[in-house]
C-alpha cells in the first residue's frame, strides 16, 4: 500500500526511525540521567526531584527488589497517583529487570484482583489512601511484597508547615488499613541503599509493561508492551514534537495519571528523553488547586483530554493565567469537540493538537502536525514507521473516503494480550494489523478522521448514527457542560438516540436542546429522549463512559 501520508509530513521530520540505537527502556532512561543529571526531573507540591535524584532512588528501589530474590520478567505492580514515588518506583522496576504492572488506585476490589491475579503480579507498591484495597484481596492473590508510601515520603522539610499541614490532611483522608509484612517506601530506600542494583541484560523482546485497557468493553486485558515498543514510540513522537533545541527547560504538565499509558509516553517517557520538567497533579479534578499549580510553572506541553481542556475553560481563572510559553497542547484519549476546541485556541492562543492511541499501541499512532494554527478534527497522519489502513468486516481495504475499522502496524504495536491468544488472534490481521474497533475515514492526504467506536454505534432505521457527532453537535450549545449519547431499543426504528446531558444553564430545557439539535442534526440523527444529569460516570482519566450508562438502562 502506497503511504499516501507521508507527502503530508511537516519538513524534517522522517518517515522511519531507528528503535535499535537503544537495547531496553532501562538503557535509554539511564542515558537521560546521566545526560541531566543536574537538571529538576519532577515537582509535586513544590518539591522538586533532579535526574540525578530519580537515578539514585530508582537504583535503591530496584536493589531491594532484587534483594527478595524475585526472577528476572517478575511482574511488579505500581498502584500510586501522580506523586514523586511513582517515577522512582517505575524506572527501579524496569532497572532491576522485572515488569511493570499499572494499577489504577482507584479500582474496586474486583478489579484489583483480577488485576493482580491476571498479571501474576509478585509485588505492589501501594499509597496508603488506597492500601485498604489491597487488604481486602492481597490473600487471593500472588503478591508477597508489600510497599506502602505516603504523601510526605520524599516531600523532606521544604515548606515544613506547610507540606506537615497538607499531610496531615492528607492523612485524614486514609482509610484505616492493616497489611501485616509490609514495609514502607522510606524502609526500602533505606535497606535498598545498603545493597547493590546488579546490572541486568535486557532487550527488545523482553516485556516492559503488562498495560491494562481500562476496561469498558468487558474484563480488562494486560497489553503486553515489549521495551522495543516502548522505545519506538518515545523516538516517533519526539520525532514528530520536531521540537528544536531551546534555552528554556520543556515543562510538561503531568495531570493524566501516569498508569495511563498516555501519560506515561508523553509526559514521563518524554519529559525524561527532553530533559524535560514534569509537573505532577495527584488530583486533576480539583480544578482550582490545579490553576494555582498551573500559575507556577511556563508550562510547554501540555497533554489532556477533551473533559480536562472543558473543565479549566470553565473556569473564570485558567482565562487569567500567562500562556506565552505554551507550545503543544495535545488531546487524546477520547474525541476533542470542536467547541471545546475553539474556546481553548481563543483564551490560550495554542490549538489543541488531537492525536490517535490506544493501550495496545504504547499509545501513539497518530498525529496532528505540531505547526498547526486551528483545530482539524482530525486525528492526524500516521507517526513515523507506522501504518494505517481502514478495512472492512471481512478485512479488506476500503476506498478513501469510506468508513470502516482503523487498523494499525507498526514498531509500537504490542506483542499480544496477555496469556490470551485467543483474543491476541482476533485483535491481528495476518499480516500484523492491530485491529481497534475504531471506526474511520481516512482522506486522499493521508488524514483520519474517528467516526466512533463499532461498539457504540446506533443504528435508527438502518441509518448508522455516530455518538460522537451527535455529541460534538450537543455541547455547542451555550447552557450545555458535558453531554453523553447512547443508542436505546425502539420499536419503530430498532435503536433511537438518547442524550445525558450535565447543564451549565441551569435554565436548559430538553425542548431548547431537541429545537436546537433539529437545526443542526439530520431527522434520524436527532434526539428521541433527553435525561439530564448533574455528572456523568467517567474512566479515571476522564473519559465518558457510554457503556455504563447503556448498562444502566437495559438493567431498567
Amino acid at each position: 500500500m502506497e503511504k499516501i501520508w507521508l507527502k503530508s509530513y511537516p519538513e524534517g521530520v522522517p518517515a522511519e526511525i531507528d528503535s535499535t540505537q537503544y537495547r531496553s527502556v532501562t538503557h535509554l532512561l539511564e542515558e537521560s540521567f546521566r545526560k541531566y543529571a543536574d537538571k529538576k526531573a519532577y515537582v509535586c507540591m513544590d518539591k522538586f526531584l533532579t535526574f540525578g535524584e530519580v537515578d539514585q532512588m530508582s537504583q535503591k528501589f530496584g536493589a531491594w527488589l532484587q534483594g527478595k530474590g524475585l526472577q528476572q520478567g517478575a511482574r511488579v505492580a505500581i498502584m500510586l497517583p501522580n506523586v514523586l514515588q511513582y517515577p522512582v518506583a517505575m524506572a527501579g522496576v524496569l532497572r532491576a529487570g522485572y515488569t511493570v504492572v499499572n494499577v489504577n488506585p482507584l479500582y474496586t476490589p474486583r478489579e484489583l484482583e483480577h488485576q493482580l491475579k491476571d498479571s501474576g503480579a509478585e509485588a505492589i507498591i501501594v499509597l496508603e489512601n488506597f492500601a485498604h484495597t489491597v487488604q481486602e484481596v492481597v490473600a487471593n492473590t500472588p503478591v508477597k511484597h508489600l510497599i506502602v508510601a505516603t504523601m510526605g515520603d520524599l516531600l523532606g522539610t521544604l515548606k515544613g508547615a506547610i507540606v506537615n499541614l497538607v499531610v496531615r490532611k492528607v492523612k485524614k483522608m486514609v482509610p484505616a488499613f492493616s497489611l501485616p509484612g509490609s514495609v514502607s517506601f522510606k524502609q526500602v530506600l533505606a535497606e535498598g541503599g545498603r545493597l547493590t542494583l546488579n546490572p541486568v541484560k535486557l532487550n527488545h523482546d523482553d516485556i516492559a509493561f503488562l498495560q491494562y485497557t481500562g476496561g469498558t468493553t468487558g474484563v480488562s486485558k494486560g497489553a503486553v508492551l515489549l521495551h522495543k515498543n516502548v522505545i519506538a514510540n518515545v523516538l516517533q513522537n519526539e520525532a514528530w514534537l520536531h521540537m528544536a533545541p531551546q534555552e528554556e527547560q520543556v515543562v510538561f504538565v503531568c495531570a493524566l495519571p501516569l498508569y495511563h499509558i498516555y501519560s506515561l509516553t508523553i509526559s514521563a517517557f518524554m519529559g525524561m528523553r527532553l530533559g524535560g520538567l514534569n509537573v505532577l497533579i495527584p488530583n486533576p479534578r480539583d480544578i482550582p488547586g490545579f490553576i494555582k499549580e498551573l500559575a507556577k510553572y511556563r508550562v510547554t506541553v501540555f497533554p489532556a483530554v477533551n473533559t480536562l481542556y472543558n473543565a479549566l475553560l470553565n473556569n473564570p481563572e485558567f482565562a487569567k493565567l500567562d500562556f506565552s510559553s505554551y507550545k503543544v497542547c495535545n488531546g487524546g484519549g477520547m474525541a476533542v469537540q470542536q467547541a471545546v476546541a475553539d474556546k481553548w485556541l481563543k483564551i490560550t492562543g495554542t490549538p489543541i493538537i488531537e492525536g490517535y492511541g490506544l493501550s495496545e499501541t504504547s499509545p501513539v499512532a497518530t498525529a496532528n502536525r505540531v505547526d498547526i494554527r486551528e483545530f482539524t478534527g482530525t486525528i492526524g497522519l500516521p507517526i513515523p514507521s507506522t501504518e494505517v489502513r481502514i478495512l472492512d468486516d471481512d478485512g479488506n481495504e476500503v476506498p478513501l473516503g469510506t468508513a470502516g475499522e482503523i487498523a494499525i502496524r507498526g514498531p509500537q504495536v504490542m506483542a499480544g494480550y496477555w496469556n490470551r491468544p485467543e483474543e491476541t488472534a482476533k485483535s491481528m490481521t495476518p499480516d500484523g494489523f492491530f485491529k481497534t474497533g475504531d471506526v474511520g475515514i481516512m482522506d486522499e492526504r493521508g488524514y483520519t478522521k474517528i467516526v466512533d467506536r463499532k461498539k457504540d454505534m446506533i443504528i435508527v432505521s438502518g441509518f448508522n448514527v455516530y455518538p460522537n457527532e451527535v455529541e460534538g453537535v450537543v455541547a455547542g450549545h451555550p447552557g450545555v457542560l458535558e453531554v453523553a449519547c447512547i443508542g436505546v431499543p425502539d420499536k419503530n426504528s430498532g435503536e433511537a438516540v438518547k442524550l445525558f446531558v450535565v447543564r451549565k444553564d441551569p435554565n436548559l430545557t430538553a425542548e431548547q436542546l431537541m429545537d436546537f439539535c433539529k437545526h443542526e442534526l439530520t431527522a434520524y440523527k436527532k434526539p428521541k429522549y433527553i435525561e439530564f444529569r448533574d455528572d456523568l460516570p467517567k474512566t479515571n482519566v476522564g473519559k465518558i463512559l457510554r457503556r455504563q450508562l447503556r448498562d444502566e438502562k437495559q438493567g431498567a
